[in-house]
C-alpha cells in the first residue's frame, strides 16, 4: 500500500486547505474566549457552564494546525537555502514579539503579587524563564505572567524539535508511533516522576497546582502535534492497517488503564484523538466559514489580547452572572479583541513579517566583475 515519505514531491495540502485552517484556528479561538468569558462571567447554568468549559479543547486544535501549518510550510519552502536557520528565525519573530511586549502589559495591569500559579509572587525568575520560553519547565512559572502563556512555551518546544522531526522521519506511521510512545513514557514514567519530584521540591503544597502542571506541560501535549505531523501526510493517502492497529491498541490500552487501574491518561487520549479526527474531516471537506476565517487569521493576536479585554469588561460592565451577562460578554471580548489585533498587525506584525521576509530571502548570486 502507499506509504507518504518525504521525498515525494506532491503538495499534500491544496491552497483551498488553508482556508479551512484559518476556519479551525478561529473555532479554537472562539472556544478558548468563550471558556474565559464563562470564568468571568458564569451563567449559573450548569449545562451551559459546562458546554462553555468545553472551549478549553480550542488549544489542542491550535496545536494540531500548528503542526499541520508547521509541515505544509516546510514542504512549501522545500529546497530553499539554510532551511533550519529560517525555520526558526520566522518563528522566533512570528512569536517572540507581540508575547515579550505581553509581559510588561500583564505585569503593569496585574502587578507581582502572589497568584494562583505564583503562591509566593512573581519574581525575576518567572519573568527571565517566561521571556526565554522555558516557564513550561516548572509550575510557578508556567502560567504566572501572561494568562494562558503556558500554551505559547508548549509551542514554542515543539518549534525547537520540529526540524528534527521533518528531517529524520520519512514514514508517516513513525509519528503516529511516536504519540503512542510519548503518551506511554508520560503515563507510566514521567507524571509519576514529576509528580513526586514536584511534592519534595516544589516550595508550595498546593496539589492542585502540580496536578495543573502535569496536564499542561509539553510533555503531556507532545502527542498532539505528533498526531497534526502523522495528519499531514495522510490527507491525501490512505492510512495503513498497521497505523489503524496502532490507534486501537492506543485507545483499548488507555480504557483498561483507566477503568481496571485507575490510572490517569485516558480522557485527555480520548479527547485529543477526537479533536483530531474532527480535524481531519473538516480539512479533507475543505469546510469555510469567512467571518470564523477572519478571526483565525488573527488568533495569535487575539489569543494575547483576549484576557486583558476581560479585565476591563470585568470592571465596566454593570451584568456580572447570568446567561446575558456571558452572552455579551463572548460577544464584546471577541469584537474588542479583534479590533485589537487588526491595529497589532497594521503596527507590529506586518512590520515584523516585512523584516522577516528581508532576511530570510534568498540572497542574489554575485556576478564577477567584468574586466
Amino acid at each position: 500500500m502507499y506509504e507518504h515519505t518525504h521525498t515525494h514531491t506532491q503538495q499534500e495540502v491544496s491552497p483551498t486547505r488553508l482556508r479551512t485552517f484559518d476556519f479551525l484556528r478561529g473555532l479554537a479561538i472562539l472556544g478558548v474566549i468563550v471558556v474565559h468569558t464563562s470564568h468571568s462571567f458564569p451563567s449559573q447554568i450548569s449545562a451551559i457552564d459546562f458546554v462553555a468549559g468545553l472551549g478549553r479543547f480550542g488549544v489542542q486544535i491550535f496545536y494540531f494546525i500548528s503542526a499541520l501549518t508547521m509541515c505544509y510550510m516546510w514542504k512549501l519552502r522545500e529546497g530553499e537555502n539554510n532551511p533550519v536557520k529560517n525555520f526558526y528565525i520566522r518563528r522566533f519573530f512570528r512569536i517572540a514579539p507581540l508575547f515579550w511586549i505581553a509581559i510588561p502589559v500583564y505585569l503593569s495591569i496585574n502587578g507581582y503579587e502572589e497568584n494562583y500559579w505564583a503562591p509566593e509572587g512573581i519574581g525575576a525568575l518567572q519573568i527571565f524563564l517566561t521571556a526565554t520560553f522555558l516557564h513550561g519547565f516548572w509550575p510557578n512559572s508556567i502560567n504566572s505572567v501572561v494568562p494562558g502563556g503556558w500554551s505559547i512555551a508548549v509551542e514554542m518546544t515543539f518549534y525547537a524539535l520540529f526540524p528534527f522531526f521533518i528531517l529524520k522521519i520519512k514514514r508517516r506511521s513513525v509519528y503516529l508511533l511516536l504519540a503512542f510512545i510519548t503518551w506511554s513514557f508520560n503515563v507510566f514514567i514521567f507524571r509519576d516522576f514529576a509528580s513526586n519530584f514536584l511534592t519534595n521540591h516544589y516550595d508550595t503544597s498546593s496539589t492542585t497546582i502540580i496536578k495543573g502542571f502535569l496536564y499542561l506541560n509539553f510533555i503531556n501535549q507532545a502527542p498532539i502535534f505528533l498526531l497534526g505531523c502523522y495528519l499531514y501526510f495522510t490527507l491525501n493517502a490512505q492510512p495503513k492497517k498497521t497505523e489503524a492497529y496502532i490507534f486501537v491498541a492506543w485507545i483499548l490500552l488507555g480504557a483498561g488503564l483507566r477503568f481496571f487501574y485507575n490510572i490517569e491518561g485516558f480522557g485527555f487520549l480520548a479527547v485529543y484523538i477526537s479533536l483530531g479526527m474532527f480535524v481531519y474531516v473538516c480539512i479533507k471537506a475543505n469546510i469555510r466559514f469567512k467571518t470564523i476565517e477572519k478571526l483565525g487569521k488573527s488568533s495569535y493576536a487575539i489569543y494575547l489580547v483576549h484576557s486583558l479585554v476581560l479585565h476591563y469588561l470585568q470592571e465596566i460592565m454593570p451584568l456580572k452572572t447570568g446567561l446575558s451577562a456571558l452572552l455579551v460578554g463572548i460577544t464584546l471580548t471577541t469584537f474588542i479583541s479583534y479590533f485589537l489585533a487588526f491595529i497589532i498587525f497594521k503596527f507590529i506584525e506586518s512590520n515584523v513579517q516585512h523584516f522577516v521576509n528581508f532576511i530570510t530571502k534568498p540572497k542574489p548570486t554575485q556576478q564577477p566583475l567584468s574586466t
